[in-house]
């Protein structure tokens, strides 16, 4: 993921950059190569801090190197060396790398024609890969909306030591199958436990085109923070269970985002909570900047609690200048106000635009779809997804399982037996109304807003916390941020083989439904309604892809891509996602990369 930033802005947002140089025209690149840079801005950085940086420019060249055809190809500076130390720099015309190999991670950055925004990317590359850079002219105009439901089969109930949403590869295969026939492109799971194998999940939904948003905190005691007394659980071993959370998901190229806490301010004896979330996020942001070789976005999903709404979105989302890392990627917001048949305006909706509509991070529905009248026909998603509610970057429907509260969209009666319910249904009804230009769309007036400073004054209830002083870090997370966690569990994407349904289907009138699979989608496409059955892969193969080459997209596909290495490194392509009407956007990559504490906006984009 990347944010938009206007390019006199970058200079002073990016640590390092000590110039900035922007040029029109032809250019001697050395080695030989002579780039067109085709009226678009040429950049160069002079980068001489502990910055591991790589330059991707929208540069064309005439096959130079003898790579491809004769048209004209993207070229970017090779990233051959990763420095830790005060010598870094790392851009320089010697950079620009032949025959597409790139190596370790990187920063790709560039600026796109016409739109006024610079982008920045970090991505991580295996050898024979394209920097996502070099796709550009996609970044500045496409969006990817989030099209997603909430994922946790069996409740709070269905996690133990040993198992969770993410370990059965059978179940996953199951629903990732629905799924993608239903039109999503995102899942959100709960309760996750890093010591368990997830490869097979992670590879299923990926292979699927379908990213992972995942909450680092579950039930079990020391994996959550208690709201009314959070520095009784805000210590060194629940740390090193998000930090393990970390480690066991990073590696698979479909992850979304981290939450680093969800409904956790929603009362007022919560009142010491909001600066807990702020300190848990900034932990969070530091571990990965130090041992995780990309970036990922970390966010917060909000009760819909009218009283504290407003004052919970600020003081996460504000720029706290002695601890940038603590300030939100995103915002999620839990939300029911739409049920049955209401409107833009009966729902509040309108006011959550009017609320959100000047963001500097993207805003969506972490769960939504009240089921006060049922069957739940989802007259919300085309309002969601249209004109109006153009500022959220959509939303992900409560909840894909049917359990006791009544919110499922299958019902999963066994193993190896399902059940559609007339709300699934419906919602497939309702996607397939979604006007996927209207999805991709960008607004080109859309730069990356600034945050406003944290400062009292942004909070408007005299019962919310309204002090940024965030607490230290418990005895001996310092080491653990800065030397990583001593043999962490680590995922890493698998070939998936096997696409066949594993499991008898039938639909809402008891019919059952034959010849389900799963269609494997081309790394750089993410699943969209209606993707699925019409889906063209532009490398013939019935397998997902373990390597991270890139290819062109098919199938019409014009949001996120992913892309699977079939190691616990990841390659990045990517699409824009511009929140239009909105003053944020977020660029997602393969397993969602974004540069420091500045992914400030996502699809989330």
């Amino acid at each position: 993921m990347a944010i938009l930033y206007e390019i006199d802005d970058i200079v002073s947002r990016i640590p390092g950059i000590n110039k900035l140089a922007v040029n029109r025209g032809s250019r001697s690149i050395g080695e030989g190569y002579s780039a067109h840079v085709d009226d678009r801005d040429f950049l160069e950085v002079d980068v001489t801090s502990n910055t591991s940086i790589c330059i991707c420019l929208r540069i064309f060249f005439d096959d130079p190197v003898g790579i491809g055809s004769a048209e004209r190809k993207p070229l970017g500076f090779d990233c051959s060396k990763r420095r830790r130390g005060p010598d870094t720099s790392l851009a320089s015309y010697s950079h620009f790398f032949k025959n597409s190999k790139v190596l370790d991670s990187h920063i790709c950055f560039g600026r796109h024609s016409g739109s006024g925004l610079a982008i920045l990317i970090l991505c991580r590359s295996s050898s024979a890969s394209y920097c996502p850079g070099l796709q550009l002219h996609h970044w500045g105009k496409n969006r990817f909306s989030i099209v997603g439901v909430d994922y946790q089969p069996g409740g709070s109930s269905g996690v133990s030591d040993t198992s969770d949403p993410l370990s059965d590869g059978d179940a996953c295969l199951r629903d990732a199958i629905l799924m993608q026939r239903l039109g999503v492109n995102t899942i959100r799971v709960y309760n996750l436990i890093a010591d368990l194998n997830h490869d097979e999940c992670a590879s299923v939904f990926n292979a699927a085109g379908i990213y992972m948003l995942l909450d680092v905190n579950n039930g079990n005691y020391g994996s959550y923070i208690d709201r009314t007394a959070p520095w009784t659980t805000y210590t060194s071993d629940y740390l090193t269970h998000v930090f393990s959370i970390i480690e066991a998901f990073a590696p698979y190229p479909n992850l979304l985002g981290f939450f680093s806490g969800n409904e956790i301010i929603n009362e007022e004896s919560a009142r010491m909570a909001p600066a807990y979330i702020r300190a848990v996020t900034r932990d969070m942001k530091d571990y990965i900047a130090k041992n995780v070789d990309r970036e990922i976005g970390v966010g917060y999903s909000a009760a819909d609690v009218a009283s504290s709404l407003s004052d919970t979105w600020e003081y996460l989302g504000c720029e706290l200048s002695n601890s940038t890392s603590s300030k939100i990627d995103f915002f999620g917001l839990n939300d029911y106000e739409w049920c049955g048949d209401s409107t833009f305006e009966q729902s509040g909706y309108n006011k959550l635009v009017d609320q959100f509509g000047n963001t500097s991070i993207p805003v969506f529905f972490s769960e939504y779809g009240c089921n006060l009248v049922k069957p739940r026909t989802f007259t919300n998603v085309p309002v969601l997804y249209g004109e109006e509610m153009s500022v959220m970057s959509g939303g992900l429907v409560y909840e894909y399982t049917q359990g006791e509260n009544d919110y499922g969209l299958v019902n999963i009666t066994s193993a190896d037996e399902v059940h559609l319910r007339e709300d699934y249904n419906y919602l497939a009804t309702q996607y397939a109304k979604l006007d996927e230009n209207l999805l991709t769309s960008a607004n080109s007036t859309a730069t990356g807003r600034k945050a406003p400073a944290c400062d009292p004054s942004l909070i408007t209830e005299s019962t919310f916390y309204n002090s940024w002083n965030l607490p230290a870090r418990p005895d001996g997370v310092d080491d653990m941020i800065n030397n990583g966690l001593s043999k962490p569990n680590q995922g890493k994407t698998v070939s998936v083989t096997n696409t066949a349904m594993p499991a008898t289907v039938y639909d809402y009138n008891g019919q059952q439904i034959n010849d389900l699979e799963l269609t494997v989608l081309d790394e750089q496409d993410s699943n969209r309604p209606g993707l699925a059955g019409n889906y063209t892969p532009s490398t013939p193969t019935g397998t997902a892809s373990a390597t991270g080459s890139q290819s062109s997209s098919t199938g019409g596909s014009s949001s996120a891509s992913r892309t699977s290495s079939g190691s616990a490194t990841a390659t990045g392509s990517q699409a824009a996602a511009t929140s239009s009407g909105a003053a944020s956007s977020m660029v997602v990559s393969s397993g969602a990369a974004t540069f420091g504490a500045f992914l400030a906006s996502l699809l989330f984009l």
